[in-house]
């Protein structure tokens, strides 16, 4: 391999052939044993025994229906787990790394996942190591191996050194031959940019622990319910399979699929919007926000720097400014390269004679590049950093320059034994168009913002003023980060990495629930140690690794799209927990109140798999409906949702009852008839309920159910009044009957809404 050169693609694509692919195949499980493992586990084992039992009286059409909900089941749970996972996938693929590469003798950007072992890489701060790497060229790299060692020290490398796969540069620039990729990588891995849907956030366990309570209700009802039926002398078969069915109709089955595919769909919406999250659960914890803490750079402002002023210093002209930071600078290298290489257009051809024998890359911590050649050194960097080196004070012009809102970059040059101020150049990074709108809309969130910006003070203070942030911009350099004044600020300025990490942890230690922007390295344990870590659009691979959402656009805008995302999301998982705490009351406590105080069973074992069955079939459509915006960052209120579940459940059980009345003395229908009708009745009203619990308005204001929430509820509605109505596994009842329990269960719907809507009224919601 010429090293000047590179590896040519044609024989990058014989290695890519000969070596394959620079990852580690994951292992996949067999769709059948993945489908199978839905009949393994505490639910699926109670709807198994019901089924065996049902088997063992001899009544086959229980039997046959019990095994159709287990089948469904497994069929619902498997189709939803795999939808998930697919948008996983689909994360996956657009938070690809890639590695900067030379072939033919072009550097190039091309996916990790491409690079052969003999290719030529560079590797610079903030970039994660894509394979194993031997350093042919450079000064040194600091890299950090914690997540492959466990040592929590950085490793400084130099040439001959090998860094494996995984790693992360905190420090340097070198280049080097890949000798090693995918599974015969030192470690055998590359980092995973997206954690698995299993990870469970703060919301998730609270809505878990919803279910753990009906669980814990449903367990000590039906056990008394047994208990009082064997004292009655009752069939034990048939009591147990009764009970077990019960059970199963009372607990939340669907939590998990329906969990799962909400986040997903929100997932796969902010995807579409250039908004990646690198964990699904990522997006629900957007919802209770209330601290944005962001970048200037590149997120407020374009990061688009131009120079507007030169001011040379001691005989030296601007041109001699901007060709001794030309000659600190790179020509591939950040904005600020990239300014002073557009305005040196006219003394191209004189840098050409000059050779860089060293080259010393701009780090947070030196805060200055710094160019090595044979007879003289440049440096190019903060101003104060440079005015130091030289031994000279500039902050008046700097002071000067920034309250105009420019940003200021010190030149110097060692020559002579001795380092001389050559001048300031100001460069320009104007706010972007779609800041000022989306700020205003985040704080209309209720989410209040706090600038953090490396930048002098009073660039920071003109750039807030500009975009409506605020006043209250203080400089790390003059107070000390305690509780009170992070609270107080609008914005920090000459902020070091390690200060973020402070601010976000007091903030969190007041009670706030934070999000922090970030793109460096240096940034990976704020955006950790953040509630949610945001890497913006120009964050090295490194910030991506640490953050919860990654930015594939610049700005601000996205992040507001963000959150309302995550609100809606959060809001269909409120309207679910209602839901079910609601339904579950309504069922459970109907049931066993007539068991146990009339004596007799109002719905038959099959009747309770049905329910389930239609139950569970529209809910999964919660994950598209419409809601409303909230205006401020989403908490859960338990004593609310218990409060409202408790007074909706038991309004299902007085209705239940009042209809029980009616069929049983009015109509005098017979028990089999009765029991058809109240199932009926139980299986309309159920999927009325969740118009009731989807909004805190009343049920005929917009948003709206969405089309699919809608019609699945009515569709399966539709199926139970068809099966009672056509006699199918249960007793055949006339069409007027279902005409009456239609009326009858919408009139409750609309008083369920009333009592809802009061409710919420009385606890000033």
């Amino acid at each position: 391999m010429d090293k000047q050169r590179g590896l040519s693609e044609e024989e990058a694509k014989r290695r890519l052939k000969e070596f394959g692919y620079n990852e580690i195949p994951e292992k996949k499980v067999n769709p059948v044993l993945k489908f199978l493992s839905y009949f393994w586990g505490p639910i699926p084992w109670m709807i198994e025994i019901a089924a065996v039992l049902s088997a063992l009286i001899a009544h086959w059409a229980d039997f046959a229906i019990i095994v159709t909900l287990l089948f469904l089941n497994g069929i619902v749970a498997f189709w939803q787990e795999s939808k998930a996972q697919n948008v996983v996938e689909l994360l996956k693929k657009k938070l690809a790394v890639y590695a900067r590469v030379k072939r033919d003798g072009v550097w190039k950007e091309i996916p990790a996942r491409e690079l052969v072992p003999g290719d030529l890489v560079k590797l610079k701060i903030g970039d994660i190591v894509p394979a194993d790497v031997k350093l042919i060229s450079g000064d040194f790299l600091t890299v950090d191996e914690s997540m492959l060692t466990g040592e929590s020290l950085p490793v400084t490398k130099k040439v001959g050194d090998v860094v494996y796969s995984g790693s992360v540069v905190v420090k340097g620039e070198m280049e080097g031959i890949v000798i090693a990729t995918g599974n015969r990588t030192y470690f055998g891995k590359t980092v995973k940019l997206v954690e698995e849907a299993k990870t469970v956030s703060s919301y998730q366990k609270m809505v878990i622990k919803f279910g753990d309570y009906l669980i814990i209700l449903a367990i000590i009802l039906i056990s008394i319910v047994l208990l009082v039926s064997l004292y009655r002398g009752e069939s034990i078969l048939e009591m147990l399979r009764f009970s077990l069915v019960l059970m199963v109709a009372a607990i939340p089955a669907a939590m998990p699929a329906v969990l799962s595919i909400t986040m997903a769909i929100g997932a796969l919406n902010l995807a579409k919007r250039n908004v990646v999250v690198t964990k699904l659960v990522a997006v629900e914890e957007l919802a209770g926000v209330d601290v944005l803490c962001v970048d200037k750079t590149g997120t407020l402002t374009k990061n688009e720097l131009e120079i507007v002023e030169i001011i040379p210093f001691k005989g030296y002209s601007k041109e001699d400014v901007l060709f001794y930071a030309s000659l600190a600078s790179e020509r591939d290298g950040d904005p600020i390269d990239k300014a002073i290489f557009k305005a040196v257009k006219s003394i191209g051809k004189k840098l050409e004679g000059y050779k860089v024998e060293k080259f010393i890359p701009f780090d947070p911590v030196r805060k200055r590049t710094e160019a090595i050649f044979r007879d003289f050194r440049v440096s190019k960097g903060a101003p104060q950093v440079i005015s130091e080196l030289c031994g000279i004070d500039v902050s008046d012009y700097v002071e000067k320059l920034a309250e105009k809102g420019y940003r200021s970059l010190g030149v110097a040059v060692y020559k002579n034994g001795k380092w001389e101020f050559v001048g300031l150049i100001a460069l320009l990074d104007p706010p972007r168009e779609d800041a000022n709108k989306a700020i205003k809309i985040i704080k209309n969130l209720g989410v209040r913002i706090k600038m953090v910006t490396g930048d002098h003070k009073a660039i920071a203070k003109r750039i807030a003023s500009i975009l409506g942030i605020g006043s209250k911009i203080f400089s790390i350099r003059e107070i000390e980060l305690k509780e009170e004044v992070v609270e107080e600020a609008d914005g920090f300025s000459e902020v070091f990495p390690e200060h973020k990490f402070k601010i976000v942890d007091l903030l969190q230690k007041a009670g706030h629930l934070v999000a922090m922007t970030g793109d460096g390295v240096n940034d990976a344990p704020a955006l950790k140690k953040a509630n949610c870590g945001i890497a913006v659009f120009s964050a090295t691979d490194a910030a991506r690794a640490a953050a919860d959402v990654v930015l594939l656009e610049p700005g601000i805008s996205v992040i507001a799209e963000a959150i309302r995302e995550a609100r809606r999301i959060f809001q269909r998982m409120e309207s679910y927990v209602i839901y079910r705490i609601t339904e579950t009351i309504r069922v459970l406590f109907f049931i066993v109140f007539a068991i146990l105080l009339l004596k007799t069973q109002p719905v038959t074992a099959v009747m309770i798999v049905l329910l389930a069955l239609f139950n569970d079939a529209p809910i999964l459509a919660i994950a598209y409906d419409n809601v409303e915006e909230l205006p401020e960052p989403a908490r859960w209120d338990v004593e609310r949702i218990m409060i409202l579940s408790l007074i909706l459940g038991f309004t299902g059980v007085v209705s239940s009852f009042l209809i029980y009345y009616i069929g049983d003395v009015i109509l005098a229908l017979s028990k089999p008839m009765l029991q058809s009708f109240i199932f009926l009745k139980l299986a309309v009203a159920g999927h009325l309920t969740i118009f009731v619990t989807r909004t805190k308005k009343r049920l005929w204001e917009r948003p709206l159910p969405s089309g699919l929430l809608f019609w699945s509820a009515v569709i399966t509605k539709l199926l139970a009044t068809m099966i009672v109505v056509l006699g199918i596994f249960v007793t055949a009842i006339d069409p007027y009957l279902t005409l009456f329990v239609w009326i009858y269960s919408i009139i409750w719907m609309l008083i369920a809404d009333q009592i809802k809507v009061a409710v919420l009224k009385r606890m000033n919601y």
